[in-house]
């Protein structure tokens, strides 16, 4: 029985994660991993793989990076858990509000989806309002019914409690205010991402912190993608607007698990011993005071502010961007391989002959990615990239435009899949 089909028949949906589902990746052509170092990884049967957005964009210093695995191996022989909270927890907590200093306090989880929950039930308490209102142009925000029961995959979930979430458009501020007008003394929070495939329009951000202090409400950056990537102090730190609470995850751990809940400290405080108002039960994990993963927190907190990582990201991130580019309208498909969002969080567009979007496409794309020996479901960068990898991965997305473009002159990719097209990861049925 191959890899893929053992997991299947132990593990739900064959991996612990939607988006690593082997229904994202060409049939026959999803490789199970066996080990990665730096930028690269390698399957059970041995093939090399120049890998992006490594660990679902959490893996942004790549795989085995030295400076973590020592911190986190130093831990581990020291012991991962205490009946009282360790020394390493004020050591992360410490740099950690120094590295994002628009945080007054914060708490370590082991999740996103923890964190932002988490936010949520803080915003709710300190207002006393039931509704939390989303980003609908944003992907996804937790695993938890307040959220899921927004998506196609609702099952489970009851409507009552999806009916206590409502939605605003990214970047529309008159549409958020009428929202909050329509809603008027309900809404607990505006929770979003501060930005992911395009720049806030000018103002916006700013504007969203107005609108919360004008209607009550608490405004929540979802920072698991945008912390450390965008800067080492998060898209707040870069864009210069201060949330209420802001999640952070996915980089911060380098791969090992970790996120957090951050923000300001009368709200954080309602989850902790020193209030006078009815005590919220906040984030109360066993493993979120797990030592090793919290060292490599500080790690990887030191990596960025000392050695520029973000910038390193970005840099690499401009130069593939711009081969692909290059070598996509070299093949006369550079209105339908398109490459998208900030240079350390680059994804890319596979449109058709009508330049919609499309997920034949995706396949033909990935099928010619993966055996060109580049995989991955985006083009978010490591600082493990190497210049080498980066041109590499460009010649290799040079030869699948070529196919890209002989499949849209027939007209049809069909003969260029190689099976059953790539799926959404949200969608009713299998």
């Amino acid at each position: 029985m191959r890899a893929n089909e053992r997991l299947h028949a132990m593990i739900p949906g064959g991996a612990h994660t939607y988006a690593k589902g082997d229904d994202q990746y060409p049939e026959n052509l999803a490789p199970v991993i066996s080990h990665g170092r730096g930028a690269h990884v390698w399957d059970v049967d041995g093939h090399e793989y120049i890998e992006y957005g490594s660990g679902l964009r959490a893996v942004s210093l790549g795989h085995v990076h030295p400076r973590v695995s020592e911190a986190a191996h130093r831990e581990i022989d020291r012991g991962a858990n205490f009946v009282r909270p360790s020394i390493v927890e004020e050591q992360a907590a410490t740099k950690f509000l120094e590295t994002v200093p628009t945080a007054e306090m914060v708490k370590f989880a082991k999740n996103g989806s923890d964190a932002t929950t988490a936010a949520v039930k803080l915003a709710r308490a300190a207002t006393g309002r039931p509704l939390v209102a989303i980003c609908r142009d944003h992907a996804f925000f937790s695993i938890d019914d307040w959220f899921i029961g927004t998506t196609p995959m609702a099952s489970g979930i009851p409507a009552e409690i999806t009916g206590l979430t409502v939605s605003f458009p990214y970047g529309d501020l008159t549409a958020t205010e009428a929202l909050l007008r329509e809603h008027a003394g309900r809404i607990a929070c505006l929770i979003l991402e501060a930005a992911t495939q395009q720049e806030p329009p000018a103002g916006y951000l700013i504007g969203l912190r107005e609108l919360a202090d004008r209607y009550g409400c608490v405004l929540i950056f979802d920072e698991m993608i945008t912390g450390f990537r965008w800067s080492e102090a998060g898209a707040q730190g870069l864009y210069g607007v201060t949330p209420d609470l802001s999640t952070f995850g996915k980089a911060l751990g380098n791969g090992f698990a970790v996120s957090a809940l951050a923000g300001k400290r009368e709200l954080m405080e309602l989850g902790g011993l020193r209030t006078g108002e009815d005590r919220v039960f906040l984030l109360s994990t066993t493993h979120g005071a797990e030592t090793h993963s919290l060292a490599a927190a500080i790690a990887v907190m030191e990596t960025y502010t000392e050695e520029g990582i973000a910038a390193r990201l970005h840099a690499l991130g401009d130069r593939l961007a711009a081969g692909v580019r290059e070598v996509a309208a070299s093949a006369g498909v550079g209105e339908h391989v398109v490459v998208r969002g900030r240079a350390s969080n680059l994804v890319f567009g596979t449109l058709d002959a009508e330049k919609k979007p499309s997920q034949d496409y995706r396949t033909l794309f990935l099928r010619q990615l993966i055996t060109g020996g580049i995989i991955g479901p985006s083009f978010v960068v490591s600082s493990a990239l190497s210049e080498e990898d980066i041109d590499r991965t460009v010649e290799v997305v040079a030869q699948a435009c070529l196919v890209y473009r002989k499949a849209l002159d027939a007209d049809d990719p069909a003969p260029w899949l190689g099976g059953r097209p790539v799926k959404p990861v949200f969608r009713r049925r299998v």
